[in-house]
């Protein structure tokens, strides 16, 4: 496998798998870290994969620099066949428009297309999340159809709901708490994706993916009623 390795700070390093945003890279970088996490490396604190690279942050008092650098080679040029995690698809329900996606007919208008169309659109695939970031819980995701990409607001809101579902430039997601943004809003969700209390806080991680389904406004409120109940579907990527 073909990367380069540099230092971060003190206590770093970075992985750089390329400079190209694609799937390929992605299952690259998680391969990678399947095999990193099973060669329990002592001295490794966390592993931090985004778009095209994997920082690994360490401890320098139990492991240096140049050791560091000498385990990560191994590991890549190990032969043995480690085992990959199923890549799992999450469902998650949205109702989007009026109160829930204000900036729904915003979307319709700019690509002269119906409100239903655009909702037909963000619905029909299956969105790679490439990395968590900016804030807990926030999926970066890919595969935003060419035909949905919009224009971020010039005047960004204060705040948008836990759970807007939104659109900026070429890219999709959800955002899990009541935060500022410059994306256009088109829907809500009413699942949860970071409680902090839980044993496991983050509801998705990178390297699965995720598949919006439309619900209506009853639905949203039955699910938001269930609460940490409602347990999202999966199935296996094929």
């Amino acid at each position: 496998m073909r990367f380069e390795i540099s230092p971060l700070g003190d206590s770093a390093v970075r992985i750089s798998f390329g400079n190209t945003i694609n799937e390929k890279v992605n299952r690259q970088i998680t391969y990678f870290l399947n095999k990193l996490e099973q060669g329990r490396v002592k001295g490794i604190i966390e592993c931090v994969p985004a778009y095209t690279t994997l920082a690994i942050y360490y401890e320098p008092d139990v492991i240096s620099f140049e050791a560091l650098i000498k385990q990560l080679k191994t590991i890549d040029q190990s032969s043995e066949v480690f085992r990959q995690d199923r890549r799992l698809v999450y469902e998650i329900p949205v109702c989007y428009g009026g109160e829930y996606g204000e900036d729904l007919g915003f979307v319709a208008e700019y690509h002269g297309l119906g409100e239903q169309k655009v909702i037909d659109l963000h619905g029909d695939r299956e969105y790679l999340i490439y990395m968590m970031g900016f804030m807990p819980g926030f999926p970066y995701l890919g595969g935003l159809p060419d035909n949905l990409a919009v224009p971020r607001l010039e005047n960004p809101r204060q705040s948008v709901k836990p759970g807007a579902v939104g659109i900026g430039g070429n890219q999709t997601g959800i955002y899990p708490a009541d935060v500022p943004s410059g994306w256009r809003i088109i829907g809500t969700t009413p699942v949860n994706l970071f409680s902090p209390e839980k044993r496991e806080p983050f509801l998705l991680s990178s390297g699965h993916y995720i598949k919006f389904v439309p619900i209506n406004e009853e639905q949203f409120l039955s699910i938001k009623k269930m609460g940490e109940n409602y347990q999202v579907k999966t199935y296996e990527k094929r």
